[in-house]
């Protein structure tokens, strides 16, 4: 039995969907798991490619992209400690849908998605919990899509870095302009634009890609509504799955 990945789980820093697991069910499915150590910009997934292995942040951020003609890209969600990347498996999905991109680099838990299935299909406790989560991703998609509809620039960067600063907790972290443009599918003098626009209101600094947030409940403010909707889900969501 893997014990050092069920008091991995159970840390303050750990995952949170094998935390909130009984510690039964845990236990079998921590001795499945391997720790793995990841880097910013390493892919984990390409659309089309076949879903081999599951991964469970414990400290990193990954972002998930939806790729156009190969090449333009818009994030429609991120996932960090409180989430797992590969779920649509145990839905009978086999192949990746998105591309997930490293954010931020650190440690995570990873299985063979066979192995997970396996789990999966015998595990009440995990299915309840991947339900719940798998919402989460949806509304957040949903909420994004939307938000890169009708929403300015200015606007869908604030609501990136809140939800990248509550993933992370912390009001400091690295994003280059290149990552954001991904991010937002919008070229790079568009994010310099707005993240100026977001620094002369003394709501952020942001120098070489590092970025720290100065003044939340202003950087709240202009954001859009998207960011606030996004957060509830999450938060009731999550609360429901974690019992």
């Amino acid at each position: 039995m893997n014990f050092a990945a069920v008091q991995t789980a159970a840390e303050p820093n750990g995952n949170l969907l094998l935390a909130a697991l009984p510690e039964a069910d845990l236990a079998r499915l921590a001795a499945l798991l391997e720790p793995v150590h990841v880097e910013v910009g390493d892919v984990l997934f390409e659309p089309g490619e076949q879903i081999r292995q599951i991964y469970f942040p414990h400290d990193c951020l990954v972002s998930l992209l939806g790729v156009a003609e190969g090449r333009m890209t818009l994030e429609v969600g991120l996932v960090g400690r409180e989430g797992m990347l590969g779920a649509t498996v145990a839905l009978g999905h086999e192949q990746a849908q998105v591309r997930a991109v490293v954010q931020r680099a650190g440690r995570a838990s990873r299985i063979d998605s066979a192995l997970f299935r396996a789990e999966f299909a015998r595990n009440a406790a995990l299915q309840r919990v991947l339900y719940r989560y798998t919402d989460t991703l949806l509304a957040q998609a949903i909420q994004i899509a939307v938000c890169s509809r009708f929403h300015v620039l200015e606007a869908r960067l604030a609501r990136s870095l809140l939800i990248t600063r509550d993933r992370l907790q912390s009001d400091k972290f690295h994003l280059t302009h290149e990552f954001l443009a991904h991010a937002l599918g919008v070229r790079r003098v568009g994010v310099t634009k707005a993240a100026s626009a977001l620094q002369q209101q003394g709501l952020i600094n942001y120098s070489r890609g590092n970025i720290e947030i100065i003044d939340l409940p202003g950087l709240v403010a202009a954001s859009c509504k998207c960011y606030e909707i996004v957060k509830e889900a999450g938060e009731a969501a999550l609360a429901t799955a974690f019992v």
